[in-house]
This record gives C-alpha cells, structure tokens and sequence, in this order.
C-alpha cells in the first residue's frame, strides 16, 4: 500500500483547518482597536435616541391605558356624566365672564394687567380679582397706583365672598 498523501488529501486537510481556524477567529475576535472620539459620540447619539424612543413609547403606552380606562368608565356608566351635567344647576353667565377675564388678567404681565384693570369699574375689578389665583392678584396690585390698589383692596374686603350665590338679573347686591 500506498502511503504517501497525494496532493488532492494535502489541500482538502489544509482547507479544513483553514475553515477550522476562521471559526475559531470569528468566536473569538482579537481585541480591537481603541475607540475614537467620533465612535463614542456616535454611541452616545445612539444612547440618548435609544432612551428618547423609549420614553416616548411609554408616554403613549400611559396614554392609551387612560384613554382605555375612560372608555371602560364611560362605558360602565352609561352616560352618567351627561346626566350630571344636567342635574347641576346652570351656571351665571357673569361668573364665566368674570372667570375668563380672570384667567386672561393673570396671562398678562402684571404691570400691564394692572394699568388696564384700573380703568375699569370697581364692581368688575373686584369680581375679577376674586377669581385670580393670589399670586397673580398680589404682583398686579403691586404695580397698581397705591391709591387704586387701596381703593380695590378695600372693595374686595367689604364684598360678600364667592361662595354666596349671585344675585337674580335684576336684583343689585348690598353693599354695607
């Protein structure tokens, strides 16, 4: 017999060992290169859109739960809140007046609200100031003239408060 290897057995072993070592290179790959200041800023970019697209979703996620949840409610009830609405008594159509003019004085600058609103009536610039949040009320009296911002301050101490309810269309409110 034959023992000498032929050439054909020759390549085909040093193929094998070839694929052999490619696989063995590829599980375990030689340390790289050290990263650059452009690769880590890439990565960072990465990170941070990673981490902003999952905010994002979970943001929605939150969303969609309390829209669920409204509809279940809404579903579960069967209207109630419709008829809520019409059991309650309807509002005065001054005291909405009186609440949007209030929510556009405090918008304002204070200083700015405070000039127009001391032109207007006393009855209005109190009904108005009632219906601010304090802090708001405070810078606009602020930089009000002392004389008109004492004027208001002792109107609103001597109107009824918020709670007692309007009086009729035509009645007039008593003053003390």
């Amino acid at each position: 017999m034959n023992l000498r290897p032929s050439l054909l057995m020759l390549t085909a072993a040093a193929a094998g060992a070839s694929v052999l070592a490619n696989g063995v290179s590829a599980a375990n790959p030689a340390p790289s290169a050290p990263e650059t200041r452009l690769g880590a800023s890439i990565k960072q970019d990465f990170a941070q859109r990673d981490q902003e697209a999952a905010r994002r979703a979970r943001a929605l996620e939150l969303r969609e739960q309390a829209a669920r949840a409204a509809e279940q409610r809404l579903q579960a009830g069967g209207g109630a809140p419709q008829r809520a609405a019409a059991n309650s008594p309807p509002r005065d159509a001054n005291e909405e007046r009186f609440s949007e003019l209030a929510r556009i004085y405090q918008a304002m600058r204070p200083n700015r609200a405070a000039i127009v609103l001391e032109q207007l009536e006393m009855d209005v610039q109190v009904e108005v100031a009632r219906r601010m949040r304090e802090r708001s009320t405070g810078l606009i009296l602020a930089n009000m003239s002392p004389q008109r911002a004492a004027a208001l301050t002792m109107a609103m101490a001597r109107m009824p408060q918020p709670q007692a309810p309007f009086p009729s269309a035509g009645g007039q409110r008593a003053k003390p």
